[in-house]
């Protein structure tokens, strides 16, 4: 049940629409980068999806799919990842249920989030449990691979927070069986005579002197004895610390660069705001959108010049162009030594060179659907797996493991 020694990572998407640049540079760019470095889990959240979409659901199904193919084809690896469907593990939904026991309703409500999207999404009624709820079933998801990263911008390291408070509130409550301590001796024995006294010099040092690289080595010991199992190095680990068993690790936030892909007007791209160019939009309709943004409103005529800093066009530039064509475009503008139309062939450029090779791969996936069912189907069993070893543990903490009956 131990994350790897190179760490878990635990991220996912709702199935809500097509995906676009604003996902591929902020989003999926950076998941290609970290599959290659970590432990991977990446899933499609379609239960969160329901806490706004559930008057009409019916988007959800061919966005599931959409989203699986493109993550492949920008170069998510399902051989490097585990790429699953959040409903195909059931274990989610039960330990969000049983978080659900001892979760403060202060803890949800004040979550910045709750009445950001309350106000943001007016015309949609969220005065639900699953609305209220979702940053709790986030925790759940989090918490039943026993992530320590999650990768997130600085505007959702609350929801990491809120998991690491359920996470502690969890081993406080359950983490110290009455025979703890014999448990953690007999472990220790398992290790040999010469690690077992190595063991408790080293937690004497730290227990008695602070000695932080006592702790450090003594964790390194207990993680490598092969011959003690998930629980068991939980529990001297805990012992280690003059804790009780680490039942639900605390996951930290990966803080991800932000990339705040400009839409077609300017803001941030988002669905929301209507602004966005999808991976699988037509090149035509690319250009289109493109051709027709708006630009420096100052600049009403061609002869007029205009300010690149005001103009939604050159934040593209920021994005797609080298330094020498974004000097060639501050230069023109400011000038009127080029035209707005001007000014855009090269993101237009870029864009369609950008997505060329990525729609090819899609094409070239959605021709062979069995394959993709394969490497999801694939994912959601390891998914299950992993899923379920937590789940059993976070039921005998609860008392709710009765035996066979």
């Amino acid at each position: 049940m131990s994350s790897p020694a190179k760490g878990r990572v635990l991220s996912g998407m709702r199935p809500t629409g097509r995906l676009h640049l604003g996902h591929y540079h902020g989003v999926l760019k950076n998941w290609v980068k970290l599959q290659e470095r970590y432990d991977c889990f990446f899933f499609v959240a379609d239960w969160h999806a329901l806490t706004t979409h559930y008057e009409d659901p019916r988007i959800i199904p061919q966005s599931v799919w959409e989203i699986v193919v493109d993550w492949l084809a920008v170069g998510i690896d399902p051989e490097s990842a585990v790429l699953f469907i959040q409903s195909r593990v059931p274990a989610h939904a039960e330990l969000h249920l049983l978080l659900s026991m001892l979760t403060p309703l202060g803890w949800l409500t004040r979550v910045p989030s709750f009445k950001d999207q309350q106000e943001k999404l007016r015309d949609r009624d969220l005065t639900t449990y699953g609305f209220l709820g979702y940053p709790l079933l986030q925790s759940a998801d989090i918490l039943i691979y026993r992530a320590n990263l999650v990768p997130v911008g600085e505007d959702q390291v609350a929801h990491v927070e809120l998991t690491r408070e359920i996470a502690r509130r969890f081993n406080h409550l359950y983490g110290r069986a009455p025979d703890f301590e014999a448990q953690a001796e007999a472990d220790k024995k398992k290790m040999g005579k010469k690690l077992a006294r190595r063991f408790d010099a080293l937690r004497r040092a730290y227990r008695e002197q602070g000695d932080r690289q006592a702790l450090q080595e003594a964790q390194t010991l207990v993680e490598h004895q092969g011959n003690l199992n998930a629980e068991a190095r939980e529990r001297l680990l805990g012992y280690l610390e003059g804790s009780g068993q680490t039942l639900l690790p605390e996951p930290q936030p990966l803080l991800t660069r932000a990339a705040k892909m400009p839409g077609l007007d300017g803001q941030k791209m988002s669905k929301s705001y209507g602004n966005t160019i999808a991976l699988r939009e037509e090149p035509a309709r690319i250009e289109q959108a493109l051709r027709t943004m708006p630009t420096d409103p100052a600049r009403v005529r061609r002869r007029d010049p205009g300010n690149p800093d005001r103009c939604p066009v050159y934040q593209l530039h920021q994005v797609y162009s080298s330094e020498e064509t974004r000097t060639w475009v501050r230069e023109g503008c400011t000038s009127a030594g080029i035209g707005c139309l001007d000014c855009k062939q090269p993101v237009i450029e870029s864009v369609l060179a950008e997505l060329n090779p990525i729609q090819e791969r899609i094409r070239e996936l959605e021709a062979q659907p069995e394959q993709i069912k394969a490497w999801i189907a694939a994912g959601c069993e390891a998914a299950r797996k992993t899923a379920e070893e937590t789940l059993k543990m976070v039921r005998q903490a609860l008392s709710l493991e009765y035996g066979e009956f």
